[in-house]
């Protein structure tokens, strides 16, 4: 063979070895990322001819495939739909939001966890079907949450979280406005796009889950993690005077930008009992624990409730809470009161409540409790799991106190519930623009020795209500207060 041949047919054994190497790559390397891409029309269509199994609470689905005379064989339908929107998401021929995407393989019967039934099936020649997804989603609480979401006068942007504090299940999860997926699972593509693109162009963005998705200033919400630093730090117990005063003048500014008031409420003259701080929500007093804490200690307790970090997996995509990196004095001090950068999603601070409900420990919050087979088989118990040690049982039990007297005595009365014992703080956070009125906070758990459910509220935006008037506890206590009283009566 001579040199031109033998060049020539290395060359042609060089382009057989490598389309080998690429169809092996793409039909068993790479099949399952393929199978599970969304953009891939041929596993939707596949999709769509099979039965879908079911979302759960309960015993009851909010999400299930019935039988429709067309191609597809199968319509997914949304029984409560924009109560459980933002949680079940929408199943389409263009993509999957919410559990519909993050539990696909389950609900498609995809998933390893389904093989025998799949095997059976196939032997039985009996169609497939999907697995069920069960929720940690209590009734009562969910519709507690969205009936008093609704309830606010005029367009309303808020959002609602409720958690178990020892477990870390969510019990609650409603956000308003919302938005209806049964015009988004259609069969009818073209009614689909035009239903999409309509809520996708509107300016309150129905389609964004307000729970995960929304961080905002917490406001005096978050004294509740500068209040934790300062106990955690050795520099006061919740027994102790703190400092108070009419107003606060930041290190290092001179202006008015400068200056801490207490917006017209009682914080003394020079120092106050802690729980009267708390109760009466004292900036003057919580902007100079921050300073006297220091940017490091204060970002380290923030971060130990989950703050910068991702921490749900049930769901997505979630935003990340923050607390700046690097403040000086002035902005520590304005971070401490919930304030400069800090932003954070209700999630995040449910789950700060539900820490110090359950002694300092935080659990990682869930949403899917159980993966059943066609015949709701338990196939797979999700388990609670530790997600940090925020504070010692000592400082929650400090942290109990004192928001039991902001609500016995102080701004969260109105989330009290007669016969229980229950621990709040408000929380109004500035907007940072004129036309904008401040966010209405309000984060709180019951019993407050045997806590059974922990919440947050956070309400954006709401009609009706004049500026002066948008105060954490006046609109956000009687929610979580209706949520409380649904899980524990």
């Amino acid at each position: 063979m001579n040199k031109p041949i033998r060049t020539i047919s290395l060359f042609c054994l060089f382009l057989f070895l490598a389309l080998m190497v690429n169809a092996t790559w793409l039909q068993y390397a790479k099949s399952q990322d393929y199978a599970d891409d969304p953009r891939n029309r041929r596993v939707i269509v596949a999709a769509y001819s099979a039965e879908r199994g079911a979302i759960l609470v309960g015993r009851d689905p909010v999400a299930e495939s019935t039988p429709v005379d067309d191609k597809y064989e199968f319509q997914r339908e949304y029984p409560e739909p924009e109560k459980y929107a933002h949680l079940t998401g929408y199943f389409s021929f263009f993509s999957q939001t919410g559990v519909e995407q993050t539990q696909n393989r389950v609900l498609s019967g995809d998933d390893d966890l389904l093989f025998v039934t799949k095997l059976v099936d196939l032997l039985s020649g009996k169609a497939g079907k999907g697995g069920n997804v069960q929720l940690t989603i209590d009734r009562a609480a969910q519709d507690a949450a969205y009936e008093a979401l609704e309830a606010l006068p005029g367009e309303v942007e808020a959002s609602v979280v409720a958690l178990e504090p020892d477990t870390g299940k969510i019990l609650a999860m409603a956000s308003l406005p919302s938005y209806d997926p049964n015009e988004l699972a259609s069969h009818d593509f073209s009614a689909v796009d035009s239903a999409y693109k309509r809520l996708d162009a509107r300016e309150d963005e129905p389609l964004v889950n307000r729970a995960i998705r929304t961080t905002l200033p917490p406001g005096s919400t978050f004294k509740l993690v500068t209040a934790a630093a300062a106990i955690e730090n050795g520099l006061y117990e919740a027994s102790d005077e703190v400092p108070g005063g009419v107003s606060y003048q930041l290190p290092q500014t001179s202006d008015d930008s400068g200056l801490i008031d207490n917006e017209g409420r009682e914080c003394g003259s020079d120092t106050i009992p802690f729980e009267v701080a708390m109760g009466n929500s004292c900036n003057t007093t919580f902007a100079q624990l921050g300073v006297q804490l220091g940017e490091e200690a204060l970002r380290e307790q923030a971060e130990a409730f989950g703050f910068n970090q991702e921490y749900f997996e049930d769901l997505g995509p979630q935003s990340v809470s923050n607390f700046p990196d690097r403040a000086n004095p002035p902005q520590t001090g304005q971070s401490a009161i919930g304030q400069f950068e800090v932003q954070a999603s209700p999630l995040q601070m449910a789950m700060v409540v539900a820490g110090i409900a359950n002694q300092g420990v935080v659990m990682r919050p869930y949403l899917v409790d159980q993966v059943q087979s066609p015949t709701f088989e338990v196939l797979r118990q999700t388990e609670p799991e530790e997600f940090s040690e925020a504070v010692s049982a000592s400082t929650a039990d400090q942290l109990t106190d004192l928001m039991v007297y902001t609500v016995e005595d102080g701004t969260a009365n109105p989330a009290a519930i007669n016969g229980i014992t229950v621990a709040g703080k408000t929380g109004t956070a500035q907007s940072g623009q004129d036309d904008v009125p401040p966010y209405a906070w309000f984060v709180s758990f019951a019993p407050a020795q045997d806590p059974q459910v922990a919440v947050a509220v956070m309400i954006q935006k709401v009609d009706g209500v004049d500026r002066g008037e948008i105060a954490g506890g006046r609109l956000g206590g009687p929610i979580a207060k209706a949520i409380m009283e649904a899980v524990i009566q």
